[in-house]
């Protein structure tokens, strides 16, 4: 009977036990799973683009498990591009790697002061100190080749031309991709290249840096010089302007690399 008893009480303990386990794991578990998870990845298309312009690398995120979501700018000014970007950086469980292209560049570097950016990735991007325009960064370089092919519309939007999304933004592409791409981008608004950042993420989070040598929108050298003012992790890659498209692969390895290096 003694026997009994004591394997009634055993079995009590361990149930209050557990209880108590799973108790304090249903309070603890979310935030310590949003701790110790592999940061998401926010992705920021550029100019003359949309958010599809990262389809070929997203799948190669999510094949290695990480949490992808590409922005959708609408590329009216730099203050919305830096709201749409917020919005889904504030949306995430845990750490950021914030990844901006082109004019995604300067978007990120005044989205990833955020608190939930661990580390932020430039593709072929502006890199603005704060008080800069996307506009003046270029001002002591040649004027890339594609910019004789940018046309502004009546309400001050620009679109690039077929041909330059053919040979000068995409030339590495096939023709029939360079013109879907040329009927699908994205106009900007012309004033957005205008407007400073007010500070500068990457005084603050360690940084990637992917220059395209082949580069008809953004001169390589000016990539090169931006990529060492700001202390990045440079890549080089021979490559048009979209890098993402033309070597996704090792676009995505750059990207891991800032995520495995960010838990």
């Amino acid at each position: 009977m003694k026997h009994f008893q004591r394997l009634q009480l055993a079995a009590a303990a361990l149930a209050v036990g557990l209880s108590f386990s799973v108790t304090a794991a249903s309070a603890a578990g979310p935030a310590a799973a949003a701790a110790n998870a592999s940061p998401s990845v926010v992705l920021v298309h550029g100019a003359f683009a949309d958010g599809s312009d990262w389809a070929k690398v997203i799948p190669l995120l999510q094949a290695k498990g990480v949490n992808v979501v590409s922005v959708q700018n609408p590329l009216t000014s730099l203050e919305d591009d830096v709201a749409a970007a917020k919005r889904v950086i504030d949306a995430q469980p845990g750490k950021v790697v914030l990844v901006g292209h082109s004019w995604g560049g300067t978007v990120i570097t005044e989205a990833g002061g955020n608190d939930k950016v661990a580390s932020l990735v430039y593709v072929a991007a502006f890199a603005p100190d704060a008080g800069q325009n996307s506009g003046e960064l270029g001002k002591d370089y040649p004027a890339p080749p594609g910019f004789a092919h940018i046309a502004a519309d009546a309400s001050g939007f620009l679109r690039l031309t077929p041909e330059g999304m053919s040979k000068h933004f995409a030339q590495d592409l096939p023709a029939a991709t360079t013109r879907v791409m040329a009927v699908t981008q994205g106009p900007i608004q012309a004033k957005a290249f205008e407007q400073k950042v007010s500070a500068a993420a990457w005084k603050t989070k360690p940084s990637w840096y992917i220059v395209s040598s082949a580069d008809h929108m953004i001169q390589p050298a000016l990539q090169r010089d931006m990529a060492k003012r700001i202390g990045a992790h440079v890549t080089t890659l021979n490559t048009s302007h979209v890098p993402q498209q033309a070597q996704p692969a090792k676009v995505a390895e750059v990207i891991l690399d800032a995520v495995r290096q960010s838990k």
